[in-house]
Formats: C-alpha cells, sequence, structure tokens
C-alpha cells in the first residue's frame, strides 16, 4: 500500500519530470520557430540587398555610358569637371576617371595621375566589363571597395550604401557568376571560411539553406550575373530571439506542471481504479454484505440480496455504481459476478442445505447475460457446494433485459435450471404485462422510488395498484424495496399475497455472520413461540 508520503514523492517527481520535458519541448518549439523567422527575415534582406545592388548597378552603367559618350578630350579640365558633375549628382557612386591598360589616368578626386601602376581586374565579364577590389587609391578604411569598368571609364561605388540589417547581426556577400572560366568568385562581403564546396553552390543558388552552424538566404540576377548572400550564425539568430524563446520555455514549463499536477488526480480517479479494482479481485479483496428480505405477512426472513463492497488502496470506499461501470466497461465486470457467487456460497451453503426455502439473491449485469459461460460457471459453483439451483437467485436490472434477444434466452435457461429470476428496479425501465410475459420472471422488486411516494401526492403512487394487479394477474411474487417505515410495510401487507419487504425497517447489508446470527435468534423465536402456544393448548380449562 502506498502511504500518503510516497504518493507525494511520486506526484512531486513526476511533475518535475514533466515540466522539465514540457520546457525543453518548449525550447524546441521557440528555437525552430525562431530559425524559421530569421531564414525569412534573411530572404527580406537578401531581396533589399539584391535590389540596392541592382539600383547601383543601373546607375553604374548609365553613368560610364555618359562618361564613354564624353564631349571633352579625355582628361582634360573640361572632362574632369564634366565626371564630377555627373558622378556627384549620383545616389550610389563615389568617384569616376578614365583607365587604360589597368592605369588610371584620371579622375574626379586626384585630377590627372601620372605614372600610376598598373592594376589587374579581379573580374573580367564576356561583355568586356571589368571590376576591381579595393584599388589602392580609392581605399576607404577596412571597407570593401568596387570599381567597375567599361570602355575606358571607371566608376566606384560608395562602400556605405549597403549596410546590414537592424535588429539582427546578419551579414552578406555578393558572388559573381559570369567570370570567363564559368568559377563563381565572390566580389565583396563575408562568408563563413569553413563550409566547403557545399557553400559555393549555397551562394551561387537562390533558395534558403541551412549549412553547419550558419543559416544563408540567397537571390540573384540574371540581368547583372551576380547573387547576394545573406547569412547569419544560429546562436546569433537564437540570441536575439531569446525572450521569445524563453516565452516558450516558460509556456512549456508551466503546462508540464499543470499536466503533471493532474496527471496523478486523472491516474487516481480513472486508471487507478480499474487496476486496484483488478487487483482486489484478484486477491479477493471486495466484500459482500447481505440485507434480508422478509415476508411482510409473516416477518420472517425468507431471502437475502448479495451486495458487493470495496474499499480501495487509498482507504476509500467506492460505490457500487461506480466501479461495477468500471468493470464493466473494461469487460471484466464477470469476474466480480464469480467472486459473488463463490462468497454467497461460502458463507450460506451450509445454510442453504440444512433450509432449502430460505434463498440468496446474486446481481448480475448484461455482459453476464451475454456470457456463454456464465451459466456453466453457476453450474460448476453450486455442484461443488452441493446446493441446489433454487436456492441462489439472480437479479436483473429491468434495462438490461431489452437490451438483446440473448438476454432472454439466458434468463429462460436460467429458469430451465431452477435458478428463481428477479427483475430489479421495476418501473423505472421497459414496464408492461406483455414485456413481463414474454420474459417469463418468478417475481418482480419494486424500486424504493414508488415505496418512498406512499403517503404523498406523488404521480408514481397512483401507478402501485396498477403494478401489484399486473403482478397478481401474472401469479408473480413481488419484492418491494426500500421499506423504512411501517407505513410503507402496512400498505403493501394489506391485502396483498406473496409480497416481500426489503429495507432499512427490517435490516441493513450486514456481513455474512451478522446475518447468520439474526437467522438463529429469528429461529429461536419463532420455536420459544410454538412451544409456548403448544403449552397453552395443553393447560386444562376453567
Amino acid at each position: 500500500m502506498r502511504t500518503v508520503f510516497q504518493r507525494t514523492v511520486v506526484t512531486l517527481f513526476s511533475t518535475l519530470i514533466i515540466a522539465g520535458l514540457g520546457t525543453l519541448s518548449g525550447y524546441l518549439l521557440g528555437r525552430a520557430i525562431a530559425i524559421r523567422q530569421a531564414e525569412s527575415r534573411l530572404d527580406q534582406y537578401a531581396n533589399r540587398i539584391l535590389a540596392d545592388a541592382a539600383s547601383s548597378s543601373a546607375e553604374s552603367r548609365a553613368i560610364l555610358e555618359r562618361m564613354n559618350a564624353s564631349p571633352f578630350p579625355a582628361c582634360s579640365d573640361a572632362e574632369i569637371a564634366f565626371f564630377r558633375k555627373v558622378v556627384f549628382q549620383s545616389q550610389y557612386l563615389k568617384a569616376g576617371g578614365r583607365i587604360r591598360d589597368g592605369r588610371i589616368e584620371c579622375s574626379t578626386t586626384m585630377g590627372r595621375v601620372e605614372a600610376q601602376a598598373q592594376y589587374k581586374p579581379d573580374v573580367s565579364r564576356g561583355d568586356g566589363t571589368r571590376l576591381f577590389k579595393n584599388l589602392p587609391p580609392f581605399r576607404v578604411d577596412d571597407q570593401t571597395v568596387i570599381a567597375i569598368q567599361i570602355g575606358d571609364s571607371f566608376v566606384v561605388y560608395n562602400p556605405y550604401n549597403l549596410r546590414t540589417a537592424a535588429g539582427l547581426p546578419m551579414r552578406y556577400a555578393v558572388t559573381v557568376r559570369d567570370t570567363p572560366s564559368r568559377q563563381a568568385g565572390r566580389l565583396f562581403g563575408e562568408l563563413p571560411t569553413s563550409q566547403g564546396s557545399d557553400l559555393t553552390s549555397i551562394v551561387t543558388t537562390e533558395g534558403k539553406a541551412h549549412l553547419g552552424e550558419s543559416l544563408y538566404a540567397t537571390r540573384c540576377s540574371d540581368e547583372y550575373a551576380t547573387c547576394m548572400t545573406a547569412h547569419i550564425g544560429v546562436a546569433d539568430a537564437l540570441l536575439a530571439s531569446h525572450r521569445y524563446i524563453a516565452a516558450f520555455m516558460a509556456l512549456g514549463g508551466l503546462s508540464g506542471v499543470l499536466l503533471g499536477m493532474l496527471c496523478p488526480l486523472l491516474y487516481r480517479r480513472n486508471k487507478s481504479v480499474e487496476q486496484q479494482l483488478i487487483r482486489a479481485i484478484r486477491g479477493d479483496m471486495l466484500t459482500v454484505v447481505y440485507q434480508p428480505i422478509v415476508d411482510l405477512t409473516t416477518g420472517r426472513i425468507v431471502e437475502a440480496e448479495a451486495l458487493v463492497r470495496w474499499t480501495d488502496e487509498y482507504k476509500n470506499a467506492v460505490s457500487p455504481d461506480v466501479f461495477v461501470k468500471v468493470a464493466e466497461e473494461r469487460g471484466f465486470v464477470g469476474d466480480i459476478t464469480k467472486l459473488v457467487v463463490r462468497h454467497v456460497l461460502r458463507d450460506f451453503g451450509s445454510t442453504m442445505r440444512a433450509r432449502p426455502e430460505f434463498r440468496v439473491n446474486v446481481n448480475i449485469a448484461a455482459a453476464d447475460l451475454a456470457d456463454s459461460s456464465f451459466v456453466p460457471m453457476l453450474e460448476d459453483a453450486l455442484f461443488d457446494a452441493e446446493v441446489p439451483a433454487r436456492s441462489l437467485g439472480v437479479e436483473i436490472t429491468e434495462s438490461y433485459t431489452a437490451r438483446q434477444q440473448v438476454a432472454k434466452d439466458t434468463i429462460l435457461r436460467l429458469r430451465q435450471k431452477g435458478h428463481v429470476v428477479h427483475i430489479d428496479d421495476f418501473g423505472t425501465g421497459y414496464s408492461s404485462l406483455a414485456y413481463l410475459h414474454d420474459l417469463s420472471v418468478d417475481s418482480i422488486k419494486i424500486d424504493k422510488a414508488f415505496t418512498k411516494a406512499i403517503g404523498t401526492d406523488a404521480v408514481t403512487v397512483s401507478i402501485l395498484p396498477q403494478i401489484l394487479t399486473m403482478a397478481e394477474t401474472l401469479k408473480l411474487h413481488v419484492i418491494v424495496e426500500g421499506i423504512e417505515t411501517r407505513a410503507q410495510a402496512n400498505y403493501f401487507a394489506s391485502g396483498h399475497e406473496n409480497v416481500y419487504g426489503q429495507g432499512w425497517l427490517f435490516g441493513r447489508p450486514v456481513t455474512a455472520r451478522l446475518f447468520l446470527q439474526m437467522l438463529d435468534e429469528e429461529e429461536s423465536k419463532y420455536c420459544e413461540d410454538g412451544m409456548a402456544a403448544m403449552a397453552d393448548k395443553a393447560l386444562p380449562a376453567y
């Protein structure tokens, strides 16, 4: 048996485990959502960068076209002034000028240049476009500076045009796909350095990717043969969403605590009832008590109803309405019926053999009526106890008998074997003269709701005479349940034959030992009354 302390420890332990699992589930869910949101923002960021790059590329080509069509002598003061005008009016450029054979001849920032070093382009496209990274004259701090040459003119991009998105530590890289070797090359930006060949595919193919500890989103422009890749470390993405993830963890942990506290209650109220009941049946831990049924004419005990009782492992008395229903729903109510039959024959076997007119009635369930092994079980038990079938009556709730034909067939078999069959709770279900005639039962038990109505104006009182008349017509015995007052007993005893009574007026359910004691006391009383009557007859008359 589990103590209160043990149950408390188990509850706390299970609550902690479930709360931990809930917190972990919240973290995993929050993490997955945070990564998905980061991927979506990366994609939006890459689109924005690509749009800026497309705008800057379009502007630079238009300006280079105007510079190549300059009406002034090359690198003259007039041309340099012209270049400065068009460059300074631009949105994305910071400088421009003339370059031949890799040597800068003049620019908007330096004017005419003499004896400059020769620079080799980092990227040469098939259309004659050349790209230079970090031309020394135009370097700005640690920023990557890109210059583009078409013809003899070149322009230099402002390195501060492209900035990272606010709110997340995102980075980007621009990759060129149209080199003579057809190999992709990073033009500028930052990318992780240890991802292998898979990274090349990611930065040159549109889409989202999760490689290693980084998230990527790439957008490409077919017109300018470049791809924009935005990326962020998984750790940085999670850190940026730490409050969001913490909220999911808190929600998961709280849900786990509530579930952990609820599970023991659900287990105790449902699953535990079933498992405890099964253990109680196997261990013969259910008890059977007996309530007397008396002949209202003589007041003598003629029958008893066997009632099963159960106290669970927590010392709680469980109502038969609860545990019998559980057994019916789980399909083992027949085990309870066998237990009750075994107890009855053990407690009253010798009394039944000594007093053939005395009978004990057991309640059977709908599942028993449909169980093909039920009647043979009764036969075997009675045979082993050497008790006749008429000494063991069966009580069947009225609603059971109307469910299926097999119930009616089983009732017929029971009567053929010699059992007395009672219809319990009569008047609450399918009562009709034709119905009773079809069942061919021995007696009816009038529900206590009718008994309580005696002496009141309830409608059920007017039905009682009809029920009693119906029983007399069909030659059925009547057992009245719930008799608690002498007035109720007198109502049924007056003018009606074959009427028995059951209720607290005659005795509450008691153990077999106390019931047998009641029978012995009653037998002694009637023996004494009989001897006194005989003595009175023997006295001489005066």
